[in-house]
């Protein structure tokens, strides 16, 4: 890793042998389409080299049109930026993963992909509808496909050349260890949540000795108050930091050696998130003393998003 100092460039190097990731991202769960793009040119702007889509949100192309933009206005190249997106559940079927894979890359405008992830281990019924339910609403799952079906056609993209690195997200230690041993191409990174309330630590330790990198969502516990952000044990190391809670909970993720999303909407809280430094030993094991136990997201145990606002049923499928 790079030098303290530099906490905020950090890069982790990909098991693939040849990339790294940029530690600090800036997430893309964006409902509003003329604030993803204003957004994702704020985060660019900051500094941010690292972005996170997916299908799923329904936005890939308003990031497409941002990053194009950010390419061109900041003199940046392609290879500086570190861009993942992930298949969402309805496309799990073998014969269905390269071409939502493809739609994916044209929505981005990209010609390649840094990193693909399956977005929930949780197949349903496939089709145009990302949220399939049966009259009574209860999810329509696909029982005929398996994780390791899906995570092989993740693999032959790899094997084509435009996907660089695939992974896993919103999975856990049991699933992951189930697609590391049968694997050929073993997972690079996997996306979970992850903050003091749920630091994930048998998870993590596992990445650590595999080589997988963990990259933490909802950092900073999803906007829920009262949360992370006002916890006193953070608050108090923000005074005595000086920085904001945003910025301890954001350094104490990298310092502790995951990679971690983050996503201001406006350029002021973009650039807040970029200037994290590292922290001292003593305010790193305070955070780790923390007792709070809590989970803000249920994914893990439907593969229904829960930070993503449900479609309602005329709008399934766009």
């Amino acid at each position: 890793m790079n030098a303290p100092s530099a906490l905020r460039t950090t890069r982790i190097s990909l098991n693939n042998g040849t990339d790294h990731m940029p530690a600090l991202g800036f997430g893309t769960l964006i409902p509003d389409p003329a604030v993803t793009i204003t957004a994702t040119t704020a985060a660019l702007a900051a500094g941010f080299r690292h972005l996170d889509c997916a299908e799923r949100y329904r936005n890939e192309r308003e990031v497409g049109n941002a990053l194009q933009s950010g390419l061109a206005a900041g003199g940046i190249a392609r290879e500086e930026i570190f861009v993942t997106t992930k298949l969402w559940n309805s496309n799990h079927r073998p014969e269905r993963v390269e071409p939502a894979f493809q739609a994916s890359l044209a929505r981005l405008g990209l010609n390649y992909l840094d990193l693909y992830l399956i977005h929930t281990p949780f197949a349903f019924q496939p089709g145009d509808d990302q949220d399939p339910r049966d009259q009574n609403g209860n999810v329509l799952y696909d029982h005929d496909v398996t994780l390791l079906d899906t995570w092989k056609a993740l693999e032959a993209l790899v094997d084509d050349g435009n996907c660089r690195a695939i992974g896993l997200s919103d999975v856990g230690l049991s699933e992951l260890k189930h697609i590391y041993e049968s694997a050929r191409i073993k997972p690079a990174v996997v996306q979970v949540e992850s903050h003091p309330y749920l630091p994930e630590t048998e998870l993590l330790e596992y990445c650590k000795e595999k080589g997988i990198v963990l990259l933490a969502f909802a950092p900073l516990g999803h906007g829920m108050r009262p949360g992370l952000l006002e916890d006193p044990v953070i608050s108090a190391i923000a005074a005595r930091a000086r920085k904001t809670p945003a910025q301890v909970l954001l350094a104490w993720a990298v310092q502790r050696g995951t990679a971690v999303l983050t996503t201001p909407k406006s350029a002021a809280r973009a650039r807040e998130s970029f200037d994290i430094s590292a922290l001292p030993p003593e305010a790193l094991e305070e955070i780790n003393r923390i007792q709070t136990r809590q989970r803000l997201n249920q994914v893990v145990t439907t593969g229904v998003p829960g930070f993503i606002p449900q479609a309602k049923t005329a709008e399934r499928g766009n």
